[in-house]
């Protein structure tokens, strides 16, 4: 199992974006305006903040239903080949 750069992810984000809106399209209005952070030993983190959209964090972590978590996992898995844990901040 080869170490997936930020690079690597950031260049295929839009297939696991594709891949969770064939399968539920609110996991995918969850995530779809998440930025990749950083990829690193198994945990690829993501950020909502964007300071040219909503002047700062809009991170709705505690109003999501965590199976769009698990199914965003998913379709990473999906993609890459690999497991990974998603970190959200």
């Amino acid at each position: 199992m080869s170490e997936l750069t930020i690079e690597s992810v950031k260049a295929r984000w839009n297939e696991v974006l594709d891949a969770l809106l064939e399968s539920d399209r609110i996991a995918w209005l969850a995530f779809f305006d998440a930025r990749i952070v950083s990829v690193a030993a198994g945990i690829i983190t993501i950020s909502f903040s964007d300071v040219s959209k909503l002047g700062g964090d809009h991170n709705f972590r505690m109003a999501r239903n965590p199976k769009y978590l698990l199914l965003l996992q998913a379709k990473i898995e999906s993609i890459f080949g690999q497991p990974f844990e998603v970190l959200e901040i």
